[in-house]
């Protein structure tokens, strides 16, 4: 009899201590384990991570950091790391975490407006994407991805055409280059290119002129017409005589993008530069600027008139004087000039 129920007793603390130790495994697997207050959280994980950089990472996050990492390790975690952007919630337990940090690689939403030159496109790209500036200005520049794809240096802003594109975070310089050639060479549709061809102009001339025409009037209104202008211009081998390409070669010249130029001056007209308009004819090398959606398309749609001048309405903010002739452009020039002159603009 006593030793039945010695054999009972050890039976029962034997139960006692596997249920302790089985709803310590469940809680360490399927209890919640996050120690935030928000409803969700992000964690990057970098193309070349180490399990204990993810660890570091996630640890501030966690109510039990041994508990996760002994869950990882039981589902071989460390062993299969993969880069990207993941979600983790309020609540999750360890199991859910891992399962998280595996497999839900969560898109991102790349967004660009028109920038003025590459390295701003980079500098904007690398807060959104895992891949740096240097990293993206290098796959921008690269001879052979311009070589094989008939591309410039000076043309090469035209197949960014900016607008909202999904990536993950993930993504390399290289990658990004190769999707925006992609999305450009989908955004030309057959539609767009016939128009272009009905110009005589290619794809990257198309968005060169809209770069010009984006600079001369923020009111998309109006594109078509300041775009016909200078089709008129083309078409009459005018020289386009565009002060946006003036005060691009000056900022080129000087390097300084973030320069602030009100006015144009008449010695400006002399740079020695390519993208001068009022030395060269036809159009510049290249945009001098992004181009959106809306300018490509005043371009490809512009408004067939017989304008050859615009001046700046300054008893309409924002819009255009337009000209048939020599004659009465200098009338509303000479409005404009006396205009500025009163508003102490001098550079």
């Amino acid at each position: 009899m006593y030793i039945r129920r010695i054999v009972l007793a050890v039976l029962l603390i034997g139960l006692v201590v596997m249920g302790f130790i089985s709803y310590t495994i469940y809680q360490t697997i399927f209890g919640p384990n996050t120690s935030f207050e928000e409803e969700e959280m992000y964690i990057f994980i970098e193309t070349e991570a180490t399990y204990e950089d993810v660890f570091q990472q996630l640890k501030p996050y966690l109510a039990d950091s041994g508990g996760f990492h002994q869950v990882a390790e039981k589902k071989s975690y460390p062993q299969n790391l993969r880069p990207g952007k993941y979600r983790i919630t309020n609540g999750m337990n360890n199991n859910e975490l891992v399962n998280a940090l595996r497999v839900n690689n969560i898109p991102v939403q790349v967004k660009f407006n028109n920038q003025h030159h590459l390295p701003l496109l980079a500098g904007k790209i690398s807060k959104q994407i895992e891949a740096d500036s240097t990293a993206l200005i290098n796959a921008f520049m690269d001879q052979e991805f311009l070589a094989k794809n008939q591309l410039t240096e000076e043309n090469l802003m035209s197949i960014f055409v900016p607008n909202t594109y999904q990536f993950f975070w993930n993504t390399n310089a290289e990658e990004f280059r190769d999707r925006m050639l992609k999305e450009y060479q989908i955004f030309w549709t057959s539609k767009r290119r016939e128009k272009a061809k009905a110009l005589n102009l290619s794809t990257f001339e198309v968005s060169t002129l809209a770069s010009i025409v984006q600079n001369e009037t923020a009111k998309v209104d109006e594109r078509p017409r300041v775009a016909g202008v200078y089709v008129n211009r083309l078409k009459a081998n005018m020289k386009l005589q565009a002060d946006p390409t003036l005060i691009f070669a000056l900022k080129e010249s000087t390097q300084n993008f973030d320069t602030i130029v009100k006015r144009v001056l008449n010695k400006d007209k002399l740079i020695q530069s390519k993208y001068n308009t009022y030395l060269y004819a036809g159009l510049p090398p290249g945009p001098i600027a992004m181009p959106d959606i809306s300018s490509i398309d005043a371009v490809l749609n512009y408004e067939d008139h017989q304008y050859y001048y615009f001046v700046a309405d300054v008893q309409n903010p924002g819009y255009h004087k337009f000209a048939k002739n020599l004659r009465q452009h200098n009338q509303y020039a000479n409005q404009y000039r006396n205009w500025v002159n009163k508003q102490k603009i001098y550079r």
